[in-house]
């Protein structure tokens, strides 16, 4: 057995070429052979969002604290809020984020194929990130 202990890990930026804003990663645990899941807690600033992207194996975002919006191409965007659960399908493109006025942060969780968890596309315009959401 391991234990993580917190603050063991260090936080890092949300690199600007994938984020919009100011968000923090912290990782929670590293896949590590034979599993192919790692984990992390990502929290958004207001205003913040990922770019959009896809998954090779899907994704899921526990919504731990916090207000946000989630979208998925061709979609409407979504409210989220603590408690939610979001499933991303293997391929699907989207992005998540906090929403205007709140911050947010969930628990990604995600498998790696052929070491790749994540294929990061364009950013999300200002446009796309201000419409009305719709749940």
């Amino acid at each position: 057995m391991e234990i993580k202990q917190s603050g063991s890990q260090p936080s890092g930026k949300g690199p600007a070429e994938w984020f919009t804003g100011s968000v923090r990663i912290d990782p929670l645990f590293p896949a590590v052979d034979p599993s192919r899941v790692s984990a992390a807690l990502v929290t958004f600033e207001p205003g913040s969002r990922t770019a959009w992207h896809t998954h090779p194996l899907g994704q899921r975002l526990v919504v731990t604290s916090g207000c946000g919006w989630v979208q998925c191409s061709g979609g409407p965007k979504r409210e989220i809020r603590a408690g939610d659960v979001v499933v991303c399908p293997p391929g699907e493109k989207h992005w998540h984020g906090a929403t205007a006025t709140t911050s947010m942060s969930h628990i990604a969780i995600q498998e790696a194929l052929d070491g790749k968890v994540v294929d990061w596309l364009e950013k999300v315009t200002d446009e796309e990130y201000l419409t009305v959401p719709s749940n």
